[in-house]
C-alpha cells in the first residue's frame, strides 16, 4: 500500500496557521489533499495533525485523518518522529509525505515522483531541484574551480534536496528510528529533479506573496 501523508501543525513560528492560509481561494491544505487525489497513485490519502481542525477539512475533502499526540505537533518534535508515528500506527509499504507549504508543485509531479520511487525500488526518494550555477561551501568551490571560469551550461547541477515531496519505505525508516538512527536517509536513497518553482517553500509571507503570483502561471488556475 502506498500513502499519501500531509502533515500540518496548527502552530508555526514565522507564518502563523500558516497550512490554513488563503491561495487561489482554498487553504494551502486543501490544495495539497486535492493535488494528491489527482495524482492517481495513492491507495489512501491522510492529513496528519495534532490539531482536530485538520479532521474537519480533511473528512470534508473525503480523506482520512490521523491525530498525531499532541507533543509531536510543538516547535520541538520532528519530523522523523511524527513519520515514525504514523508509520508505527498505520502499515503500509511507502508514505509519500506532500508539503502544503510547496504548492506549486504540480499533480504532474507528484504523480512522477511516486512512480520513479516504486519503479527503482529505493528505500528513501528525494526531491531535488538542480542548480546549474557555481555553488561554494565554506570558501571552496564545490562544482567549479577557481582555476579557470567555467560556463554555466557545462557545470554540474548542485541538487538541492527541496522536501516538496519525500518518498520513504516503511521497514528501513522504522529500524532505524527504533534503532536510535537518522530514520529520514536510512536505505537506498533515489533523488527526483523537480523544477524549481515546485522547489518553493512557503515559510515566509513573502513566500506565500510569490506562489500567490505564480500559482496562475504553473496550474493555469
Amino acid at each position: 500500500m502506498n500513502i499519501a501523508m500531509i502533515p500540518a501543525r496548527m502552530g508555526s513560528q514565522r507564518l502563523k496557521q500558516k497550512n490554513l492560509m488563503p491561495l487561489a481561494g482554498e487553504p494551502l491544505i486543501v490544495h495539497a489533499i486535492r493535488k494528491c487525489k489527482a495524482a492517481g497513485l495513492f491507495d489512501e490519502v491522510w492529513v496528519n495533525s495534532e490539531h482536530p481542525a485538520f479532521g474537519e477539512i480533511a473528512e470534508r475533502e473525503g480523506v482520512r485523518f490521523h491525530q498525531r499526540p499532541e507533543h509531536l505537533g510543538n516547535n520541538q518534535a520532528t519530523s522523523e518522529q511524527f513519520v515514525a508515528e504514523f508509520f508505527e500506527t498505520h502499515p503500509c509499504e511507502r508514505v509519500f509525505q506532500v508539503h502544503s507549504i510547496a504548492p506549486l508543485l504540480t499533480v504532474g509531479e507528484t504523480r512522477d515522483f511516486a512512480q520513479a520511487m516504486i519503479d527503482g525500488d529505493y528505500d528513501v526518494m528525494l526531491s531535488v531541484v538542480d542548480e546549474t550555477l557555481e555553488a561554494v561551501y565554506e570558501g571552496e568551490p564545490v562544482n567549479f574551480t577557481f582555476a579557470e571560469k567555467t560556463n554555466s551550461q557545462d557545470l554540474k547541477p548542485v541538487r538541492r534536496i527541496s522536501w516538496s515531496i519525500t518518498g520513504w519505505r516503511r521497514e528501513p525508516y522504522l529500524a532505524a528510528a527504533r534503532s536510535g538512527g537518522c530514520a529520514t536517509y536510512a536505505g537506498r536513497i533515489g533523488y527526483a529533479p523537480v523544477n524549481r518553482l515546485a522547489g518553493h517553500v512557503i515559510k515566509t509571507a513573502e513566500d506565500l506573496a510569490i506562489a500567490e503570483a505564480l500559482f496562475p502561471v504553473v496550474h493555469g488556475a
